[in-house]
């Protein structure tokens, strides 16, 4: 199973390049940009007629923080499924022998869409299964391609630490796919990581970077699983 991984691309989809010989394509949130839900649904729409047109047999679509249209219901899930586009929402899919899960929560930061309080998400997690081979979230888990800059300009790491216990010591999945943590000016997030002692692959997929929107930092990542 050959997987492209995209993420964040806040409207600049047209701009990659889509790659030959891929199998399922898994995009993990923030199509768009604008945070009033009238706009943003222009935005997402695009991004779902570009979607459904790429020449690869299996597409999977999790919201991220920035598709408010989607959490307000402006867009609709039949609008995906009618157009051959598998949408998740804290459920599961199964593709070629290949258990998937997708979420597009993350801990609260701001008041965008599909967030929950830190200290409420565990309960969340709690439902990705034990089999799952292929997790989908927006965020990452803590201390993995997660390292930006707070508003005080603080260096620190920015992912869901609750969701790094459930992934590293009970679903232990063959495959991660995030974004959300963009790259920096200084701090290179995007790519494909591996822990020692661990078997999950790492994905941050997003593909641009913070202050520079207008032009791609990456193409996202390809895996094979």
């Amino acid at each position: 199973m050959n997987i492209w991984h995209i993420s964040d691309t806040h409207t600049f989809h047209d701009m990659l390049y889509v790659p030959k010989d891929i199998d399922m394509v898994i995009f993990s949130g923030d199509s768009s940009n604008p945070y009033d839900p009238y706009h943003n649904e222009i935005e997402v729409r695009a991004f779902i007629d570009w979607y459904s047109k790429l020449p690869i047999k299996h597409k999977i679509f999790v919201a991220g923080n920035h598709d408010t249209s989607i959490e307000k219901g402006f867009v609709k899930v039949r609008e995906f499924t009618e157009k051959g586009i598998i949408y998740l929402e804290n459920d599961s899919v199964e593709i070629e022998g290949f258990k998937i899960w997708g979420s597009p929560c993350t801990p609260r930061f701001g008041n965008w869409a599909f967030m929950k309080a830190r200290e409420k998400i565990d309960r969340l997690w709690q439902h990705i299964p034990d089999d799952t081979d292929i997790l989908i979230v927006h965020g990452p888990p803590k201390g993995i391609l997660d390292h930006s800059y707070s508003p005080e300009h603080v260096y620190e790491r920015c992912g869901c630490s609750a969701l790094r216990k459930h992934v590293l010591f009970r679903v232990k999945p063959k495959l991660m796919c995030f974004g959300h943590i963009h790259n920096t000016k200084d701090v290179i997030n995007q790519g494909i990581l591996s822990l020692s002692g661990y078997e999950t692959l790492f994905s941050n997929g997003s593909v641009v970077e913070d202050g520079k929107f207008g032009r791609l930092s990456s193409n996202g990542n390809i895996i094979t699983l």
